[in-house]
Formats: structure tokens, C-alpha cells, sequence
């Protein structure tokens, strides 16, 4: 029960206009009218009325108050995140030269009607390296045997058969090798072939494209493909991702790319007979480089220290982005120029430790303050830089926002040239941008940290400091673990997916590596000693739902279906679903009649005459087991939208 804070005055209207009335015959014992419709009395009440919304308010604790103390315990709002993605920089033509693309090239949408746009930086430099192809192979994948195929290609009339098996199979593989680095680049493949790998869909041949990342095959993004499945003359446009390692095969080191047959879906023919391929040429189409939604700002000169403790300079450009290892404050003396350590706060500060505190949202740069304690000894949190000091900054960068979560292919202008590079694009959205927290949202979080402090100690703790730890968490859950450990606890994190519900597939759902060290991390600094944690994700149980609707007359059978499928996708959701739309819950069944309740009420629907629920594997692509009215899910599991299948009569 929260304290109730004092009523400094409880007077009403009515009791300040009794109290008035009475002091009448004191004051002005002529005036005998006290009726409400003399006019003194009108102006009693007028002056109660104002003096009771003065008490109302003295009554209160003032905002500003309430942020000033929000700030004396350290309650600060969150500075914004910058959004990320991968710009692919495309070349004017083919080079046999290297083409450099500096750190810190600018990208940016196009201008809107009023100037505006918003503008990416790339934080790494990138170098296009024309490819040189020194190694081809054929063989089953995974297999160690693999046929070297080099003189097919490399000598006037013959042919390269690319998939060796007979019959073909799944996993048959080409393998190209190069004696340079690919990763991030994007290649293009030029090939004159014959039209012997008959049967395929030109398509949608089924064929993908894979690179080494130094553990398991990934796959390289296919941009564009005129050859029909290396059927015909054209070419391929892959994009090879940056995880690209090298990787000995059959003796030879190389960079290696596969062309590898799958099982083709349902409906989808395959090959009958190998393509052949009399001439294969790779050159470099471009690079993809990381770009964020930052600005790069050069590095610039706060002041000279005055040598008191609590200084405090400012940047010329607020917010300032989380800062990279590059990035700091400088202290410039008459013979020492030193990098100061950044920290939250002065806490644990010493006199001698050379650190200072850095907003971002601000761009504040704050140092040590003294203070004096009760015994009467003054204690420096932090150093104090030297009289006369020059106070610096290296460059930093700023932005930052939700404004930064474009869509894919809106990065598309060079603010400024780069030699050899014709235009710039972003394949992918950009994603992590987040807004700075309002100062509502940190009046709201205050009292929480203030009462839970910094420590995991019950499952909500773990969850509020798993979903802090990164803006690329939207859901977390903790459970116990599994094996009954004392202390053990599993922390299931469910990622931002920023796509819309229906294109929601289960590789969207993993976890990355950098998620889950910045998750583990923060978790540690935090977590009781003796207690453990295990970081992972739900078990994902995919739904297939099929919905037998009858429409109303005269209402469009397509349009009516659509609305359905949208209605139930959104609704079995980790993100999106449930009742209240914020995410399925763990340990939640699904029931045919709760789908029923659901699509009831969808314009166009004149009643439900049947409803099944399917379970489904998501790897494989299809329903398990005879359709139920119940679906039963595991504690740490979480339904996911499959192949729903909707039939309007």
C-alpha cells in the first residue's frame, strides 16, 4: 500500500464560501443580503471557486518537483537507439581494380516534399576485390569425394556438367572456389550454358546458393537470376553475406560458393538431366557494407577546465549515439593528452580515477563533483582535469530514432561520390531504431527501478532486465529450469520481428549471437551468486487452422477470405496475438471455438460452419496428426501461424 501523502488544505468551495459569509457581519455589518443573488455573494463564490483550484494544486506534487527528484536518484530517460542495416554500394562496371568505399559514406532516402530525409552512415570501410576464380568441384554435399571439374570448364568445346549423380538427387552440389575474399560482396555469375537441365521451373528452379561462415553452409541472397537455373545464357547477381569464411575443400583453401539441388515443393518439377555450362565468368557487381541512422560529427573543443570539481561542457549536436571504442573525451595538457573512461556515474569513482560521464541525450560531458559527508570529509568522485586543461571530443556521431526503421530499397542517394560507385541501396530494413523515452515513460519506470532496484532475484526482475538490456527484445519470459536445479532459471526471449504477421516465418524468431551475449551480460552483473541461466528461446508450435465460412449475399468470396486468413495469422501470434493482442501467452491452449468467437464478427461473415485446428511442423512444411477443436501448448511454448486454409460458401 503506497503512503498517502498529507492534505495541506481540505477546505471545500462550500466551506470557504461558509467561512466568508460568516466574516461578513465582522467586516460589513451593513451588508444584510446574503442570498445568491446579490451580487457580492456571486463574487464569494467566483473567488471560492478560484481559491479551491489554487488548493487543488497545493495539494499536489508539482511535476517539476517530481522530475527533479526522478533526477537526484538517478532516474534518467533513455537516450535513443540508432536503427542498422546493410547497404549494398553497386559499380559503374566491371574493374580489375580494387575499389574502396570509406567509413562514414552517407546514404540517405529521398527528399520529401519539404527537404527532409533521413541519412545512414557507414560505419566500416568497405573494398570490392574482383573476384578470381581458381577451383571448381561437384559432388553430393557433405561428401568428401568431390570431382574436380576445372578442365570441363576451363578448355574450348567442352562442357561442365554441374550435378554429377545418377539419377539426379537432393544435395547434388557445384562448388566454385576463389582465391580472394567474398564475403559481403555482391558477384555477378555470367553464364553461357545449354538447356539441358529440363524440367525446371526457370522461376523458381530448385537450386540455392550457400557460402562456408566458418561452421555451417549459409545461404547467399539470389538478386537476380536471368539463367533460368543455370539453364541458359544470362547471368546470376549474388549477394554474398559477411559471414563468409574460407574453407578447404578436396586439398584446395579457398572462398567458396555452392550451387546445391533441394527438395523441390509440393507441385514444383525438378531436374531431369543436369544443366551443362561452357563458360562460366565471375566479376564483382558491388559491396554491402553496414550502415546506421547516425550522422558523423568531427571531433571538437569543449573548454578549457577552470580546475573545480563538477564541470560540465556540452556537444555541439544532441543525441549523441552510443559510443564506440574510438569515441571518447580527451583531456589536452601542457605536456599529457589523455583519454578519460566514460562511466553512468560517479559512484564508485575515486579521486584519482580519470572518468566522466557522457549524456547522450543531452550531449552533457560532466565531471567529478565533491561531496561531503557526515563526519565532515570530503570525498572527490572522479578526477578533476588541471587548470587551464583543453576539454575535447573525437569525433562522435548523432541521430538516431524510430525514424531510422526504413523499408528495404529506400536508401538509395549518395550524398557524396565515390569513385567507381554508380548508386547505393539498402536490400534489407533497417531495424533498432528506437525513440528517446519520454519523460511520462520515465516517470512510470521510476517508482519500478526505485522498488526493485538493480538485482535478479524473482522471475519479474530477470524478465524487466532481459527486456532492458537491448531494444531487439520483445518478450520475456522466466521459467524454472527443467532439470529442478536450485537456482536455475531459463530466460525464453522472443526478438523484435519488425515484418508484418503474415510474411512471420520461424527462422525470424532465433536468436542472434550478439542478442544473446548482450542479454547473458546484463543478466550476470545482476544475477544472485549461486543462481544460473540459461538464455534461449520458446519452443515455436506451428498452427494450421482451417475455417469453413458462410458469407452474405452479395459479398466478395476473395475479399472475405483474405480478411479471415489476416484475422486468424495476426491472431496466433507470439507478437501480435492473444486476446490482447500483445503476444500468445506461454501455457495458453488454442480452441476451435475461441477462432470461431474471433471471426464472428469480421464484416462480410453470416455464421461459422466449421472449424479444425491442426498442429504443424514448421521445418517441413506440413500439418501433423487429425485436425482437433483443442490444441494443447507446453509451458515454454508459443504458437505460430502456419498454412491456414479458409473456404467461403
Amino acid at each position: 500500500m503506497p503512503i498517502p501523502p498529507p492534505n495541506l488544505d481540505d477546505r471545500s468551495f462550500q466551506d470557504i464560501v461558509d467561512e466568508t459569509k460568516r466574516l461578513i457581519p465582522r467586516f460589513t455589518p451593513e451588508w444584510t443580503n446574503h442570498n445568491v443573488s446579490d451580487p457580492g455573494v456571486a463574487l464569494i463564490e467566483l473567488f471560492a471557486w478560484m481559491s479551491e483550484m489554487v488548493l487543488f494544486r497545493v495539494n499536489q506534487v508539482p511535476e517539476r518537483l517530481y522530475v527533479h527528484f526522478l533526477n537526484l536518484v538517478g532516474i534518467e530517460p533513455f537516450p535513443p537507439s540508432v536503427a542498422r542495416t546493410a547497404v549494398t554500394f553497386w559499380l559503374s562496371g566491371p574493374t580489375d581494380r580494387e575499389v574502396p568505399v570509406p567509413a562514414g559514406t552517407e546514404v540517405s532516402t529521398a527528399p520529401t516534399a519539404d527537404g527532409a530525409s533521413v541519412v545512414f552512415t557507414t560505419t566500416e570501410p568497405g573494398l570490392v576485390v574482383p573476384p578470381v576464380l581458381r577451383h571448381v568441384l561437384t559432388g553430393r554435399a557433405g561428401e568428401e569425394n568431390l570431382q574436380d571439374g576445372w578442365d570441363d570448364l576451363a578448355y574450348p568445346g567442352t562442357s561442365l556438367t554441374c550435378f554429377t549423380s545418377t539419377p539426379l538427387a537432393q544435395d547434388d552440389a557445384l562448388y566454385l572456389g576463389f582465391a580472394s575474399p567474398v564475403a559481403s560482396h555482391v558477384l555477378r555469375l555470367t553464364v553461357r550454358a545449354h538447356a539441358e537441365g529440363i524440367g525446371v521451373d526457370p522461376r523458381n528452379p530448385p537450386l540455392v546458393w550457400e557460402t562456408w561462415d566458418g561452421e555451417v553452409w549459409v545461404p547467399a541472397t539470389v538478386h537476380e537470376d536471368t539463367t533460368g537455373g543455370l539453364n541458359r545464357d544470362g547471368t546470376v547477381l549474388l549477394v554474398v553475406p559477411a559471414e563468409a569464411q574460407p574453407l578447404t575443400l578436396a586439398g584446395a583453401s579457398a572462398s567458396w560458393l555452392r550451387a546445391r539441388l533441394v527438395r523441390p515443393l509440393p507441385g514444383q518439377p525438378t531436374y531431369q538431366a543436369s544443366p551443362q555450362l561452357e563458360e562460366l565468368t565471375v566479376t564483382a557487381a558491388g559491396i554491402t557494407v553496414l550502415a546506421e541512422h547516425a550522422s558523423a560529427t568531427p571531433g571538437e573543443i569543449l573548454g578549457r577546465s577552470t580546475g573545480v570539481p563538477g564541470q560540465t561542457f556540452a556537444v555541439a549536436h544532441s543525441p549523441v549515439a552510443r559510443r564506440r571504442g574510438e569515441e571518447h573525451v580527451r583531456v589536452v595538457g601542457h605536456e599529457t593528452s589523455e583519454a578519460w573512461t566514460e562511466v553512468t556515474d560517479f559512484s564508485a569513482s575515486g579521486p584519482t580515477d580519470k572518468h566522466v560521464v557522457w549524456d547522450s541525450i543531452t550531449g552533457e560531458v560532466r565531471f567529478g563533483p565533491t561531496i561531503r559527508y557526515p563526519d565532515g570529509a570530503r570525498v572527490q568522485h572522479g578526477a578533476v582535469p588541471p587548470d587551464g586543461a583543453q576539454v575535447q571530443v573525437t569525433p562522435y556521431r548523432h541521430g538516431g530514432g524510430a525514424t531510422g526503421n526504413v523499408g528495404p530499397g529506400t536508401l538509395t542517394s549518395l550524398r557524396a561520390t565515390v569513385p567507381f560507385i554508380a548508386r547505393a541501396t539498402n536490400l534489407s530494413p533497417a531495424t533498432g531504431g528506437v525513440d528517446a523515452e519520454t519523460v511520462d515513460e520515465a516517470k512510470v519506470r521510476g517508482p519500478l527501478t526505485l522498488r526493485t532496484g538493480e538485482r535478479a532475484v524473482t522471475a519479474g526482475d530477470f524478465e524487466r532486465i532481459t527486456r532492458e538490456a537491448s531494444v531487439e527484445v520483445a518478450r520475456a519470459v522466466c521459467l524454472p529450469r527443467t532439470d529442478g536445479a536450485p537456482g536455475a532459471v531459463r530466460m525464453l526471449v522472443v526478438p523484435q520481428v519488425r515484418k508484418d504477421p503474415r510474411d512471420h516465418r520461424l527462422d525470424d524468431f532465433a536468436l542472434s549471437a550478439p542478442l544473446v551475449e548482450t542479454v547473458a551480460q546484463a543478466i550476470e552483473s545482476r544475477r544472485l551468486v549461486g543462481s544460473s541461466v540459461e538464455v534461449g528461446t520458446p519452443y515455436y508450435q506451428g498452427v494450421s487452422v482451417a475455417v469453413l465460412v458462410r458469407a452474405l449475399p452479395g459479398r466478395s468470396a476473395p475479399l472475405l477470405r483474405q480478411r479471415v486468413l489476416d484475422t486468424i495469422t495476426r491472431y496466433v501470434n507470439p507478437l501480435h496475438g492473444g486476446p490482447e493482442g500483445t503476444g500468445w501467452q506461454l501455457d495458453t491452449d488454442l480452441t476451435a471455438s475461441a477462432v470461431a468467437q474471433l471471426v464472428e464478427p469480421i464484416e462480410g461473415v453470416e455464421r461459422i460452419d466449421e472449424v479444425v485446428l491442426f498442429d504443424y511442423d514448421l521445418r517441413n512444411g506440413a500439418r501433423v496428426g487429425a485436425g482437433r477443436d483443442t490444441l494443447r501448448l507446453a509451458p515454454d511454448a508459443l504458437f505460430l501461424s502456419a498454412e491456414h486454409r479458409v473456404v467461403v460458401r
